[in-house]
């Protein structure tokens, strides 16, 4: 572990990947409160007009939009710059916050720790920075899960240590009941450790993979929550929670996780992803008092 560590920590420092100096908000967890939505690599309409995506979601009442800056599938480490600016600039223009995600396939750690700080440093041709980073913790590419937990924990200390004291971190990952129901999927998920690197975590609860599930999306969601402070062992973690898939959730359904987000005390909430979320979802995320205003 020590030695993945060095290498992870030689590489950041090689490669000059430190954050900038003045270019990283205050770390807390504001860009991650209110009303979420998610844009990735593959949602091709929103990539080709950043500007129209933007003022639909600002109409919306979007407070964060979640963009999909690369993967360990694709051959650079951003994808689109130029339209990634158009989105951080588009943003912030209409009063949004923006927090660029990676998904890592933990088997070439160096290379996912220099895609996320790509995406870290990343500046727009106007000088404007995404409000923070979190990393999607979830690709199975590393078949051993204590390996892959290894690899992650470094990964993360190094990201930690990469970025600084003050720059906010979000973890995507699975959702912890959904781990309970499959064991094999990921033994030993290092809930604890993470918690050293991550200001804010957010379950990918995607209650619609689960609809017998008794109790309902209401029952799943507040259960992924107990379930996550439980295994950080803080028990105010701040959670913004994911339902979804959009289009798969029913009214019944989008009611009870909104109810569960407010319940547990969620910071934030939202389906995805915003291509696949109807007119009538809108009007239930805009109506519900579950998500916090900003700041």
């Amino acid at each position: 572990m020590a030695g993945l560590a060095r290498v992870l920590l030689a590489a950041a420092a090689a490669l000059c990947l430190a954050v900038p100096a003045g270019g990283a908000p205050p770390r807390d967890t504001s860009a991650y409160q209110g009303l979420g939505t998610w844009v990735d690599i593959w949602d091709g309409a929103q990539w080709a007009k950043p500007e129209d995506a933007v003022a639909r979601m600002r109409d919306l009442g979007v407070t964060t939009l979640y963009l999909e800056t690369s993967n360990y599938s694709q051959a650079v480490d951003l994808l689109r710059p130029a339209a990634l600016g158009r989105f951080v600039d588009a943003a912030h223009a209409n009063g949004l916050r923006i927090v660029a995600w990676y998904l890592p396939s933990f088997a070439n750690v160096v290379r996912d720790l220099r895609r996320s700080l790509a995406a870290v440093r990343f500046r727009s041709p106007k000088g404007e920075a995404f409000d923070s980073f979190a990393l999607d913790i979830e690709a199975k590419v590393v078949p051993s899960a204590a390996k892959r937990s290894v690899r992650l924990l470094g990964l993360s200390r190094a990201l930690r240590k990469a970025v600084g004291p003050d720059y906010p971190l979000g973890a995507i990952i699975p959702a912890p009941r959904g781990m309970d129901l499959n064991p094999k999927y990921w033994p030993g998920f290092p809930y604890e450790g993470l918690a050293k690197s991550y200001d804010v975590f957010m379950p990918m609860g995607y209650f619609t993979y689960r609809r017998h599930y008794p109790g309902g999306s209401a029952a799943y969601t507040l259960s992924n929550i107990r379930l996550l402070r439980a295994g950080t062992g803080d028990p105010a973690l701040p959670v913004h929670v994911i339902g979804g898939i959009a289009d798969d959730v029913t009214s019944s359904q989008l009611r009870g996780f909104l109810r569960a987000a407010r319940t547990g005390g969620a910071i934030g909430a939202g389906l995805y992803d915003f291509a696949l979320t109807t007119p009538r979802q809108w009007t239930q995320l805009q109506a519900s008092n579950a998500l916090p205003a900003p700041g």
